[in-house]
């Protein structure tokens, strides 16, 4: 995906871009490439960004260490303001309280728009923060039973001599 223009977006008809989406975006490792459908809308002051997208993730299993496959889907929108101070380094203190209503996307309005960077970072967030293959996961299963045997690595050999030398 090229970047949008944000001036040239502003001449376009009903000045809005339509982008339909079937590719690999960098970063993203999917089994297939990312599907869907991406409107960047023009409304003077601000850009409204709708995207309907999907595609197939393979994660591993916080539980068992199990690959398995997540189809991963976003139906999301954003306003991102346009902002002349948006392209220029803070020179603010370092530290400082930032009030909520600041906490908002901003981009110069004669800058451009990143459809894919944009895409990429709405895919990651619709992440699974726990992944799990399944609900009812147990996890890794132990072979043996506890205290059945002495381990077998010998370097926890100094740390069982030292053990028995205690006094229980």
């Amino acid at each position: 995906m090229k970047a949008i223009y944000i001036p040239q977006l502003a001449k376009a008809p009903e000045q809005t871009e339509v982008i339909q989406v079937q590719e690999f975006i960098p970063g993203l490792e999917t089994l297939m490439p990312v599907r869907g459908r991406l409107v960047v809308k023009h409304q003077g002051n601000y850009l409204e960004v709708f995207a309907q997208a999907e595609a197939i993730v393979t994660l591993t299993c916080d539980r068992c260490l199990q690959q398995y496959n997540h189809r991963l889907s976003v139906n999301t929108s954003e306003l991102i303001w346009l902002e002349e101070a948006a392209g220029q380094p803070d020179a603010g203190p370092l530290e400082r309280e930032t009030p909520l209503e600041e906490l908002v996307e901003l981009l110069p309005p004669e800058g451009y728009f990143q459809p894919d960077g944009w895409l990429y970072e709405q895919l990651c967030l619709a992440l699974p923060l726990q992944q799990l293959c399944d609900n009812e996961c147990a996890g890794v299963t132990l072979t043996g039973t506890e205290g059945s045997q002495p381990s077998s690595d010998k370097r926890w050999g100094a740390l069982e001599a030292l053990k028995r030398q205690l006094p229980s």
